[in-house]
């Protein structure tokens, strides 16, 4: 089939790299303008880009995909199907009827249920035990469109959204070498999405990392992990943040009844925090302005001793 893919990210990548090694033709690959990033501020360029270029593809970067000058060369490159996989931009009803296949998603998620931005941290955070890769068929909603195929992947104990993006990302590399030949043929019967299951989550930002240690340490060990890399879980030390990178469990004794965001116990390889609910161990953490460490090296640097207050900051 001829192809114009449009994404941005590693996860994207993958899935423009796989399309192009079963055989498709991508006429051309569309992706975010290059953009300052990290404290340098050095303009990069998307692994989309990255990986149109190594094959000679052509690229488009328009800052504004529904402009009628983005849609009028869009569609100078001619392509059976638009793949979307990570975009980061909504597209209008006129470029979803551009195509003769229209345009198919890449969605890392078992629609209906994470809609939205970011999936994989959400289905961590809540503890699910499954997760998968979703190819649908794109209306106008957000990712309210006709399930094509899915394929689940289960998730790990201690899945950190790190892990879970390579499993997905290579889950729907595949899924949608799988699917497009049968999207040519015709076999592939669309399912309505049952709305009455749908979820939506928004994109992550680092408020949503801030640790309430009256939650329960179930929560706050499923948050550590669903935004290990990014945006982080963290804390306050006087007037400072603390990164958790790495936590467990563990049962709450008598003895452990203090106030939440306390340290209850501390061990020459982890420090024990009471929470709302059972406590908080933690094993790998990154005191701000420190390298990322684990706590029997931290605690070499920085004595932490029993009864100290984590969670509070005076500015």
């Amino acid at each position: 089939m001829k192809v114009v893919f449009m994404g941005t990210p590693d996860y994207a990548a993958r899935a423009l790299e796989a399309i192009i090694n079963a055989g498709h033709e991508v006429t051309a690959a569309v992706t975010q303008p290059d953009r300052p990033k990290g404290r340098s501020g050095q303009v990069q360029c998307s692994p989309v880009k990255e990986c149109a270029v190594k094959h000679g593809i052509t690229v488009l970067q328009p800052v504004k995909i529904k402009t009628p000058e983005a849609i009028e060369e869009l569609r100078r490159y001619v392509a059976d199907i638009y793949v979307v996989a990570a975009f980061g931009q909504i597209l209008s009803k006129e470029i979803l009827e551009t195509p003769k296949f229209g345009c198919v998603n890449i969605h890392a998620s078992l629609l209906p249920k994470y809609r939205g931005a970011a999936p994989i941290n959400q289905c961590i955070i809540d503890g699910e035990n499954e997760t998968g890769v979703t190819i649908m068929q794109m209306d106008t909603g957000i990712d309210t469109g006709d399930i094509l195929t899915q394929k689940k992947v289960i998730l790990e104990d201690k899945e950190t959204a790190e892990t879970l993006f390579d499993k997905l990302t290579q889950a729907g590399a595949e899924l949608i070498v799988e699917t497009l030949p049968k999207i040519e043929q015709g076999v592939l019967i669309p399912t309505k999405q049952d709305e009455s299951g749908a979820s939506y989550v928004k994109m992550m930002d680092k408020a949503k990392g801030k640790i309430d240690w009256t939650c329960d340490a179930v929560s706050i060990e499923r948050l550590v992990r669903g935004l290990n890399p990014w945006p982080s879980a963290y804390t306050f030390y006087q007037e400072k943040t603390v990164k958790i990178w790495r936590s467990d469990v563990v049962e709450l004794s008598t003895e452990d009844t203090q106030q939440p965001g306390t340290i209850v116990r501390v061990s020459k390889d982890f420090f024990d925090v009471a929470c709302g609910k059972g406590i908080l161990r933690i094993y790998e953490l990154q005191l701000e302005g420190k390298k990322r460490m684990d706590t029997k090296s931290f605690l070499l640097g920085n004595p932490w001793k029993t009864g100290t207050l984590l969670g509070t900051v005076s500015f």
